[in-house]
């Protein structure tokens, strides 16, 4: 890593700007409300709110951004993501008191890199290896699976000789990420996907049933290293959450998957029948559920019509995604005294449009409707996938006060 001294000094300045906000009485109050949000399966606290910035931190970040090398940029843009929404969005992002560096892995199922086509924006088509399973089978190989053992520790020891002595410097491991179905569809077209579950359902769940065990075997092999760190509080959960409880351990060195959170979703099943997913998908995705902790479980896939059958049978789930195509009042009644968290993803077009206003009887009206469904569960909401927001952080800080002022309505 080269940073020259430059670049230092305005990483020393942001480390000292991270270490006092995560100190100030704000933040810890935050902390206590996601501590008691987490703090058990009865409890029920007020909504919590976070706007996932990744997405669109291009047409803010860049404008604040001081640092001139590529190595200290990428600091200095970790570091910004949880100052930009603790302080223009005023969301309920916490500002970590300190810096994070998480393990790099490699996991390459059926040792078939992606390949990918894409436009000048965001959009993106995948090319294909499969065609037919029963032709194209001789295709997949073992997947390709390694750890970069040595990568967090140079990383750490580089941010500790740069602001160690201002913001400590801290090793974790994030919730464990498993998409089987996305894997699948990022090889062989959804439509040949899907002839395939109905005219060779056999090889299919053969084929899912050994990329699942090739999961299994990777975690495996991370709890053997050594290099897990349990996570049960401000780690990364997927879905813009968090992985607050207190089920689970904190940051214990030498963790097994029974002290991790993992993150699962299947939304490329969405165009199936709730049988088909039952009989065909579920059974896997359990096996590899059941060597977690915990479970949080959903992206942009409804859940309630895999709830009754699939879902509400997953003894460690803990949250649920509850997407702008999810019936909210029938997830809010399945939910309710549950203790497992009513994920909520609001619809990204409230938000993620190119003007500098928002639509604000819309959106209130939006977050109306969620405050009647989630009465009586533990809630979050989580806005995801805006991709333009009209270069204003104002816009963002003005929405999430109509998501409040709709809550507490």
């Amino acid at each position: 890593m080269s940073i020259s001294d430059k670049d230092r000094a305005v990483l020393r300045d942001l480390a000292a700007r991270q270490a006092e906000l995560a100190a100030s009485p704000r933040n810890r109050r935050l902390y206590a409300d996601w501590m008691a949000n987490g703090a058990s399966k009865e409890q029920v606290t007020r909504p919590l709110i976070r706007i996932e910035i990744n997405t669109f931190e291009d047409q803010l970040l860049p404008a604040m951004m001081k640092c001139e090398g590529e190595d200290a940029r990428r600091i200095e843009r970790r570091m910004l993501r949880p100052i930009t929404n603790f302080t223009l969005f005023e969301d309920d992002t916490l500002v970590p008191d300190y810096y994070a560096v998480e393990d790099k892995f490699r996991f390459v199922p059926f040792g078939l890199p992606v390949k990918r086509q894409t436009t000048d924006g965001i959009g993106h088509h995948f090319i294909p290896y499969l065609h037919d399973l029963e032709e194209d089978e001789h295709l997949l190989g073992p997947s390709g699976y390694e750890l970069y053992e040595d990568y967090a520790g140079q990383l750490v020891r580089e941010a500790e000789d740069i602001f160690g002595d201002i913001l400590p410097v801290r090793r974790i491991s994030d919730a464990a990420y498993c998409t089987p179905m996305q894997d699948i569809v990022h090889i062989m077209n959804m439509d040949d996907l899907y002839i395939a579950m109905i005219d060779d359902e056999d090889r299919f769940t053969a084929i899912l049933d050994r990329l699942t065990d090739d999961y299994i075997a990777f975690f495996r092999l991370q709890e053997s290293s050594g290099t897990l760190h349990s996570c049960a509080r401000m780690q990364h959960l997927c879905q813009g959450t968090y992985c607050f409880t207190n089920e689970l351990p904190d940051m214990k060195p030498r963790a097994k998957l029974t002290d991790m959170w993992l993150f699962m979703d299947s939304q490329e099943t969405a165009g199936v029948s709730p049988a088909m997913y039952r009989d065909l998908v579920f059974p896997y995705y359990k096996k590899v559920m059941d060597c977690f902790g915990l479970v949080s479980y959903g992206c942009c896939e409804a859940s309630h019509p895999i709830w009754d059958e699939c879902l509400s049978t997953v003894s460690n789930l803990r949250k649920v995604s509850v997407s702008p195509w999810c019936d909210e009042e029938f997830m809010g009644e399945r939910l309710r005294g549950t203790g497992v968290t009513f994920l909520r993803k609001p619809p990204a077009t409230l938000l993620g449009m190119d003007t500098p206003y928002l639509d604000e009887d819309a959106t209130l009206a939006c977050f109306r409707k969620t405050a009647k469904a989630i009465r009586g569960c533990k809630a979050e909401i989580i806005q995801r996938d805006v991709y333009k927001i009209g270069s204003s952080a104002e816009k963002v800080h003005r929405y999430v006060e109509l998501a409040r002022m709709a809550l507490d309505e």
